[in-house]
């Protein structure tokens, strides 16, 4: 069974006495109906988070006049906040290169809706996926990069992101380096699929690099881009236990599987405003 439609409040704040008091009471002043609430506090940063869930019908007004309302307080508070209509779907422009399990994956989440999201298009520097993608409904552009042409070609990424007025960028094993630009222009709004457990074994080939390691646990990382490789703030994480019998082909298959439900997991978290930055942590209130 569904919810009704809810708006759904995020914020941080500089830690004080009230701050539940004060907002709550401002949603129940207007006969606001509160459906799920989570709040956390950071002893060592002294800041607070939280996210409320409130029934859209139960409030006298729409989004707009909440934000007008609600400004002052969050002004008094020192608030870095925003509210999201569940009814408004999310716009995902995902890019890919040659590996399809994350594209299969999100595709087939999106079509049995699952993930209640509007796929605006598909980007890769490889033709390879424009027949699949195509058949789904769904625009393919394919920008090639090369060496001698990466600034021109992510200009065109985010030319094409604007175009289709995406909300989320999703790396689903995009594997080339997106320019600082790019990642500059979109904080928090790129999500990747690192294929190992981060901090370990950060760029290509971290099977490999593991294999060499004789580790014993492998695994995937959901985590924001930013302009620094494989550093941003992570949302999601999950490991496999291997042995020595298991080769990097081994590895590297049953990688693929948490890569999938790893990036699904994350996306999911994003997408329901669930995950609020902190510098390069996250708070995700599952």
């Amino acid at each position: 069974m569904h919810k009704a439609r809810f708006y759904t409040l995020t914020a941080s704040c500089p830690d004080r006495v009230g701050i539940i008091a004060r907002v709550t009471g401002f949603i129940a002043e207007h006969q606001g109906w509160i459906l799920e609430s989570s709040f956390h506090a950071d002893d060592l940063d002294g800041r607070y988070f939280m996210r409320i869930e409130v029934k859209a019908d139960s409030l006298p007004f729409h989004l707009a006049e909440f934000r007008s309302r609600f400004e002052p307080l969050a002004r008094e508070l020192q608030l870095d906040w925003r509210i999201n209509d569940s009814a408004v779907k999310k716009r995902v422009v995902v890019l890919v290169s040659k590996q399809e399990h994350c594209l299969y994956d999100l595709l087939a989440r999106w079509q049995s809706k699952e993930l209640d999201i509007e796929i605006a298009c598909v980007i890769s520097n490889h033709d390879t996926f424009r027949g699949f993608v195509e058949w789904h409904g769904i625009p393919f552009h394919h920008v090639p990069v090369t060496a001698d042409n990466k600034a021109a070609a992510y200009a065109e990424v985010q030319r094409l992101f604007e175009a289709v007025h995406g909300d989320t960028m999703v790396l689903a094993r995009y594997m080339q380096i997106l320019s600082p630009e790019l990642c500059t222009a979109y904080p928090g709004r790129i999500l990747n699929i690192h294929h190992s457990f981060l901090p370990s074994f950060v760029g290509a080939k971290p099977y490999h690099q593991a294999y060499t390691r004789g580790v014993k646990l492998i695994g995937a990382t959901c985590h924001y881009v930013t302009a620094d490789l494989d550093q941003g703030p992570i949302i999601e994480q999950d490991v496999i236990r291997i042995d020595h019998s298991d080769s990097v082909e081994d590895m590297v298959r049953y990688g693929k599987d948490i890569e999938k439900t790893v990036l699904a997991r994350g996306l999911r978290y994003h997408l329901e405003d669930r995950v609020l930055v902190h510098g390069n942590k996250t708070v995700v209130f599952r």
